[in-house]
């Protein structure tokens, strides 16, 4: 039984190691710049829909 309640102790710790590095992980990701050939085509998509709406008044 004292065995048991180690392994589960372990695998919470292993649980919470794994949660706190995603967690760090996703936060970098959020705080990158977005590639400028993305914005781009953001732009480029977003001029493409004001000509469709001027078009269809």
């Amino acid at each position: 039984m004292h065995a048991d309640m180690g392994e589960t102790k372990a695998r919470s710790r292993l649980h919470q190691q794994i949660d706190e590095n995603l967690k760090r992980v996703y936060e970098e990701a959020l705080s990158e710049d977005i590639p400028d050939r993305f914005k781009q085509l953001i732009a480029q998509l977003r001029a493409r829909e004001t000509d469709a709406e001027e078009r269809g008044r």
